[in-house]
């Protein structure tokens, strides 16, 4: 659908008469500048092994992402994304007052499971980006990359990238992809075929609680960027990396929220904001929504009066069997049933409060534990960024935290200049209001940071405006 209305980037931001905050745009690395700051930290043998690493995914052929920068007539764009002060000059000609920018090479990094190549990697970029970054930071601020194959690398990396670096936001791996166990002692080679996902929070292999508590300490809320595709057969396509694209990064967003909330972090450490950038907010309507309506049914109270099979009235479905089995299912055959879940046992060593850890009394609670920490990253030509704040969609009238995410940098961003007029579609189409956009535009993405670290915009082009 074309704008209703043709007004530039630089028109819209002069009209609504507020900032607009980029809440992920990206940084385009130079892979041989990265590769000599892995020279410099660790030396020539780790780099020539660095320059050489494979890829995270498993062998078994799939369609990565290929033309995925601007080029041709918008190459301007591409070198936008590699050079931060031609990035900072550009950003009033895109109607953006602030960007927060994020790295591409972290994208991969974050699964490389040798483990000096990935902590080398992740001190290289942070160190390189700390440098690029270093003359714009009353316009943009990049995020560090933070690995988390164990909570003592991510504690290290974040304590050295805040007090030695200087930086205000970082991106956390959510997840840790190598071979099962019994796969890898079967054979190393078997591991490149076969991976196994093992989260950083619900059923982690390892307590992670410190790190979430260091953000805290740190004022460092936890971004997250992690895509899906390749990972299930369902994102595995040989031939068509749209089909492995599609919902990608939506799905890996909704592994990890669920991952907090039913592991209870957002319960454990009030105040630790999560974003979810590049999947759009659709998805976590429909979870939210999701958990509200599972919790109803069950929760443990519920469970015990409702669904507890050792209740199971045996002789009710006796007599029902004998009127309407018609024969094939006699009383006999009901009380023959193997005692079990199903049919009038107790399975006595399962956890049956499986929102336990979230420490939920009363359906309502969801609502904070949910909407409050999570902020939800959207690109400026997602329809669904309108169902955020409906609150006729959401239960207890929620409004979901959507907020702007350019992806400048990137291939789905074909000008820069056209994403705040793509946003700002919604609001001339009837689906957001003006309030709606400045949330969306400027309160969510700020709030994100601010709600941990009121002095983030302190240096900056917007120190002492109001949020």
């Amino acid at each position: 659908m074309g704008r209703s209305i043709e007004l530039s980037a630089t028109e819209i931001r002069k009209k609504i008469g507020h900032p607009i905050i980029d809440g992920d745009g990206h940084v385009v690395e130079t892979p041989i500048v990265l590769l000599d700051y892995v020279k410099q930290i660790a030396g020539s043998e780790v780099a020539a092994r660095y320059e050489k690493m494979g890829p995270w995914f498993r062998k078994r052929e799939f369609k990565e992402i290929f033309w995925g920068m601007p080029s041709g007539p918008n190459s301007i764009d591409r070198a936008t994304a590699m050079l931060p002060q031609l990035y900072a000059e550009r950003l009033e000609e895109a109607g953006i007052d602030f960007g927060i920018v994020y790295s591409t090479v972290i994208l991969p990094l974050m699964h490389q499971r040798v483990d000096e190549l990935r902590q080398v990697g992740h001190r290289a970029l942070n160190t390189m980006l700390a440098d690029m970054f270093r003359g714009v930071s009353h316009k943009l601020t990049p995020s560090a990359g933070i690995p988390m194959f164990t909570p003592e690398e991510a504690l290290d990396e974040l304590e050295y990238v805040v007090q030695e670096l200087g930086f205000k936001a970082a991106t956390f791996g959510t997840e840790i992809r190598v071979p099962p166990k019994k796969v890898s002692e079967v054979s190393e080679e078997l591991g490149d075929y076969i991976i196994d996902i093992f989260p950083v929070a619900l059923d982690a292999q390892r307590n992670y609680d410190p790190v979430w508590q260091k953000c805290l300490d740190l004022k460092i809320p936890v971004a997250s960027h992690t895509g899906a595709r390749g990972t299930l057969g369902y994102r595995s396509s040989p031939s068509n990396y749209v089909f492995n694209h599609l919902g990608g990064f939506a799905e890996a967003g909704n592994y990890f929220c669920r991952c907090l909330f039913l592991g209870g972090v957002t319960r454990r450490f009030p105040g630790l904001n999560f974003s979810f950038l590049e999947g759009g907010v659709g998805w976590a309507s429909q979870l939210y929504n999701d958990l509200v309506e599972h919790w109803e049914k069950r929760n443990v109270n519920f469970l015990c009066e409702n669904l507890d099979p050792s209740r199971l009235d045996l002789e009710l479905l006796g007599d029902m069997a004998e009127k309407y089995g018609g024969g094939l299912l006699t009383p006999e055959k009901v009380k023959a049933q193997p005692k079990g879940s199903r049919m009038g046992g107790v399975i006595s060593d399962l956890e049956i409060d499986e929102f336990k850890a979230c420490e939920i009394s009363s359906v309502e609670e969801i609502k904070d534990l949910f909407a409050v920490p999570f902020y939800f990253g959207c690109e400026a030509d997602d329809r669904l960024n309108a169902v955020a704040f409906d609150k006729r969609l959401n239960h207890f009238d929620v409004e979901l935290k959507a907020m702007f995410g350019s992806d400048i940098g990137h291939w789905d961003v074909p000008d820069m200049t056209k994403c705040v007029p793509d946003a700002y579609q919604m609001v001339e189409n009837g689906l957001m209001s003006e309030d709606n956009f400045r949330d969306f535009m400027l309160t969510n993405p700020a709030e994100f940071f601010t709600r941990q670290n009121p002095e983030f915009f302190k240096g900056t082009a917007l120190e002492g405006y109001k949020i």
